[in-house]
């Protein structure tokens, strides 16, 4: 099973280490000890943790729709020409970069600093690990 380090796990999580100890003195994330003697957290425990505490900013379009994957945030930047436009969003600590018509963008009345909602619908997803798998 994989174990992350304390520092290994506040970066997966965003937070500092002293969260991750305050989190683990508490009680609510669950830390052993590895053959060195260091403080390590299980994979899924820290998985289990990290979707239990995950709250995602609401959706303020108040639309339903199939696509799980919906990101709130900024627009940052909008590059345009006179067919399309690249927007780009920070929503959290993930930019988001789409590609629409600069006819969308205008309709929508997109500009830096508008709130908007990226909604992801794929196909393909890909999954890639550290020093992966030949």
């Amino acid at each position: 099973m994989t174990h992350f380090r304390i520092a290994e796990a506040a970066r997966l999580l965003g937070v500092s280490d002293d969260t991750v100890r305050r989190w683990t003195d508490s009680g609510s994330l669950p830390v052993s000890t590895d053959a060195s003697g260091r403080k390590v957290i299980a994979g899924a425990d820290l998985a289990s943790f990290a979707r239990a505490s995950a709250h995602a900013t609401p959706d303020p379009s108040g639309v339903g729709r199939s696509a799980r994957n919906r990101f709130v945030g900024l627009v940052t930047e909008i590059v345009s020409d006179k067919v399309m436009s690249q927007v780009e969003m920070q929503c959290g600590p993930h930019r988001v970069v789409s590609l629409m018509s600069t006819e969308a963008v205008e309709e929508l009345g997109l500009e830096v600093g508008s709130l908007a909602v990226s909604v992801v619908k794929a196909s393909h997803i890909i999954v890639e690990t550290p020093g992966g798998m030949a």
